[in-house]
Order: structure tokens, then sequence, then C-alpha cells
């Protein structure tokens, strides 16, 4: 057997690999053998039936597979030996002018395209300068965290007529274009929050309602054509909701109002703890501070997008576009040209970044250890679990979460990705110079909205 590389450029090759008999002969037998073994076939006993009759029925399928198995464990090995960086895999080259009779006496000749990593160098300096925002909490945001949390804590009341933030627990029916009820249209009895009504006019129709007042709504206007929040109301999906022409009578049932809880002592104990909090200033202190920690994991990802664009922009190479496409088509059949095209860009960018991502771990032996994989499990479970309960989760319970998360391959790989990154991060900043800059909050999402179109 042998395996040769022809080199087409510095971003390409072809492997050549050229099997005989003597090469694949001795896989064969063995696989017939042992086929032979387990096979169950009417008039022999099992375990007896001849080689020579599995060789007769089923020879030239095993040879075939027998081939297959060499050609891919002959590539593995030479990629390995030669140190070979290949993106993608390796793609067979069709030959129609070559022919087999797979007659167990054929030399096949098998060639195969391989795109290879382009080589680079990484040059980070303090030179390259990037801001790192500190976003600082303005009034509106802390009042309206503040409103949030009290309302959260408060008791639901029946006040005689609505007003802004109230929940209309009303009654929905289809109107026709005439304003008549639709005969067997659409109706359902829900909550509708004015805090979720976006047309102003609208929602002003809806303030001052009593009991039984009936008023018609034009359900798209009122939440701005958001085809989710049309269903959750009507209980119909969401293409049905999207296609929606019809205003609705909307009757009211009920006035929920939820009001806040009270500034005291027992509202501070329950949200931090027996005299944790003893005055509105504490709290207030305490809830800035909260909003400024969640903020700040919203500024490190605005930094960390910030370096993977220094790092695509900066660091300068080609790929081999062209086997990249090939092997993506290969590999995703029901992907379209079209598709391919929009979506290749990102596809390149990314695996640019991965490329980046391999060399600075390499170059400047980055270890990642077992034990920073688990903590950062921890920490990612913990934060979901926080999302449904404020009372953090007890450390053992977390630990055994952790060790069962981690326990399927894909949960680990993703952490270890994730991982990865964040030492490469850590290591750009390092080299880099960040320029602090503190920045409120509405300018902040400005700032995000204008890079994410």
């Amino acid at each position: 057997m042998n395996i040769s590389q022809e080199k087409i450029d510095n971003l390409n090759a072809v492997l050549k690999i050229n099997i005989n008999p003597e090469d694949y002969t001795p896989r064969v037998d063995k696989a017939i053998k042992d086929q032979a073994k387990k096979a169950k076939i009417p008039g022999f006993r099992p375990g007896m039936v001849p080689a020579a009759h599995i060789k007769r029925m089923y020879g030239k399928s095993i040879l075939v597979d027998e081939i297959n198995n060499l050609l891919s464990d002959t590539l593995n090995k030479y990629i390995e030996d030669e140190k070979l960086e290949v993106l993608g895999q390796p793609l067979p080259k069709v030959d129609a002018e070559k022919s087999y009779n797979w007659d167990f006496a054929d030399n096949f000749e098998f060639n195969y395209e391989v795109g290879l990593a382009p080589e680079f160098k990484i040059d980070f300096s303090s030179a390259d300068k990037l801001p790192e925002y500190v976003i600082k909490v303005d009034d509106e945001t802390l009042a309206s965290r503040i409103k949030n949390i009290r309302r959260s804590y408060g008791k639901m009341t029946n006040p005689d007529v609505s007003a802004d933030d109230d929940v209309l627990y009303s009654e929905l029916v289809q109107l026709s274009p005439d304003g008549s009820v639709f005969e067997d249209g659409i109706s359902n009895t829900t909550s509708v929050r004015l805090d979720q009504v976006q047309d102003e006019a609208i929602k002003a129709s809806l303030i001052g309602l009593k009991k039984d007042d009936v008023v018609t709504l034009d359900i798209q206007k009122a939440f701005d054509n958001d085809a989710a929040k049309v269903a959750g109301l009507l209980k119909i999906d969401e293409e049905a909701a999207a296609d929606l022409k019809s205003n609705f009578r909307l009757t009211v049932k009920n006035v929920n109002r939820l009001e806040e809880s009270d500034l005291n002592q027992e509202f501070f104990d329950k949200l931090f703890g027996e005299g944790t909090v003893t005055t509105e200033a504490e709290f207030r202190a305490k809830i800035t501070e909260e909003l400024e920690s969640m903020m700040q994991q919203d500024a490190e990802r605005q930094l960390q997008d910030g370096i993977y664009h220094l790092a695509i922009d900066k660091v300068k190479f080609d790929l081999p576009d062209e086997f990249l496409k090939r092997w993506l088509k290969a590999t995703n059949e029901q992907l379209s040209d079209e598709e391919l095209q929009g979506g290749y860009n990102d596809f390149a960018k990314n695996l640019k970044w991965t490329l980046i991502e391999n060399k600075v771990i390499k170059e400047n032996n980055i270890d990642i250890k077992y034990d920073e994989v688990f903590a950062l499990s921890k920490q990612r479970l913990a934060q979901q679990f926080q999302m449904y309960s404020p009372q953090p989760i007890a450390e053992e319970q977390l630990a055994q979460y952790t060790v069962q998360y981690l326990q399927n391959k894909e949960n680990a790989n993703k952490i270890f990705e994730e991982l990865k990154a964040l030492k490469v991060f850590d290591y750009i900043k390092s080299v880099i110079t960040l320029n602090k800059k503190d920045i409120a909050l509405p300018e902040f999402n400005k700032l995000v909205a204008a890079h994410q179109h």
C-alpha cells in the first residue's frame, strides 16, 4: 500500500492511496470468517457455515466495507503521522474513467482532496485598543427594577376602574368587518396586561374601564403585530395569529391590580435575609449593586465581541474557500446553493476564530483542567437554577447535578469550548490596551443595537 501527497497550493492538496490485493486480502478473509461464525443460514448449523459460501453470497459487499475501513484507517494515520492540519474532512475525488471488477484481485487507486489550515502569525500588542465599558444604573432602570420587585412581593386587588399597568381579565370575541360577531369565529377568555400594550391610543382606551364594559380592540395594532403574543392571548397557533386581520370585542370580566409591597422590614427580610438590610437607602444600594453586577456580564459579552472582531480583522489569512464550500455541500445534503452563499461568510469567520483560538492556546501553553471545566459548569447550572428560584441551591446538590451534566459528552464539549474561548479572551485582554469607560444603561443598549445592525 502506498499513500502520497500532491500539494496544489498552500491551502489545498490531494492524497493519493494505492491499495493492492496483499493489503486488503487478510482483512477481507478475517471478515468473511467472522461472518461465517455468526451467520444463521437455512441448511447449516449455527457457526458451521463454510467461509466459501459466505464469500460467494456476500463477498463483494464485505470487500467494499473492508476497503472503506482500510481507506479510513490509512487516511487518519497519514494525517496524524504527517501532522497535517486539515480543515473539514478529506473529500473523495470521483474518477469516471476508473472502474473496478471487485473480484478480489483489483489494484485500487483512490484520490482525496484535503483543505489545509493556513500559516499565520499572532501579534496582539498594547497598540491594539478597545473600550471596556462599566455600566452605571440610571434612575429609570433602578425605579423600574424596584417596582417589579415590590409588585412580585405585593398582593392582588380588584379595583372598580382600570388604571395603567393593571390586568384586564377579559372575554375576546372575533368581529366581522361590519362590527358584528363573526359566526364560529375565535373567542377566548384571558388576561390582557396593559403594560404590554404597545399602542398608546389603544392603551388609553383600556384605562378607566369597569367590570362588564365593552370595547373594540385592534389586537394586531395593540401588540405591534407580535404573532407570539397574539397567539398566546387567543389560544391559536402563531401562523394563524400572523395572518389575522379581524378586530375583537373585549368584555371586561374583572380588573386585577398587583399592589406594590410596602418598603418595610418584613419585605427587606424576605428579600435579603433577616437584618441584612434595614433602611430604604440600603435597599436601593443593594438593588443597584445587583443590577450593576448583572449588567457587568453584558459589558463583558460586549468586550468579548469586540475582541472577536479585532482578531478577525487583525489576523490576516486565507482559507481554502472552494474546498470548504464543496465539503459543506457534501456533508449537508439539504443545503441549497443560496443558503451556502448566504451563510458561508459567517462560517468562515467562526472557523478563523477557532484557528486563532487554537494558535493562542498552543503558543502560550494554556492548559484547560478538568476542575476548571467542572467549576464553570457548576456556575452555569447555578445561574439557570437562579432564574427559576431566588433561593440558592445547596452546594452538595449542585455538585451532583454538575457531575450528571458533564456525563453527557455534548454538554462536556460545550463547556470545554466555552472555557477555551474565555481563556483566549483573558490572554488577549492581558496583552492589548483596555480603556475603561463609564456608560449609562440606555446608551449601552443603543451601542449594542448599533453593533448588531
